[in-house]
This record gives structure tokens, sequence and C-alpha cells, in this order.
């Protein structure tokens, strides 16, 4: 489960979780997406289509903004969650 502290010890820029999924909330065709800390200890989900790059998808993918899949794809708690990047 991601925490602040997880978030504070990885550099700035990294992918920390990723994958594939089917999930209607985002498209209606399977997705990769990726997980990435941003520089001052946020972060952010961010997909695209599943033949991309992970560097492509962090680079020009779209951001995930409902909570609930946020929640199903990086399990976290309430303090890392409150440092997502919308």
């Amino acid at each position: 489960m991601l925490d602040k502290k997880m978030l504070e010890d990885m550099p700035p820029e990294t992918i920390f979780a990723t994958g594939v999924v089917l999930n209607l909330r985002l498209c209606s065709e399977p997705v990769r997406w990726v997980a990435v800390r941003g520089g001052i200890y946020d972060w952010a989900i961010y997909y695209h289509r599943e033949e991309h790059s992970m560097g492509y998808i962090k680079d020009y993918g779209d951001k995930c903004f409902t909570k609930e899949v946020i929640k199903e794809l990086v399990p976290c708690d309430d303090e890392a969650f409150a440092l997502y990047r919308y």
C-alpha cells in the first residue's frame, strides 16, 4: 500500500507501478497505465493504448481523475491519496 513515506523516499519522475487493465471507467478497450511520482512528493496515474511504452504513457498519456479507479490501481492510504495530483 502506497504511503507518504514511500513517495518521499523515491526520486522524482519514478514510475512506481504499472499494469494493463480493462476498466470501462477509463476506456472501452484495455489500457496500459503508469503511476508516476511528481516533483514535490505528489503523484499521478496516466494511461493510454496498451501497445505504447511506459515512457510514452508517462509523457503523453491521459490522467486518471476518478477516485475509485485511482485507489483500485494503486492502493494507498488517505495521506498518500491526498498527494494525488489532479
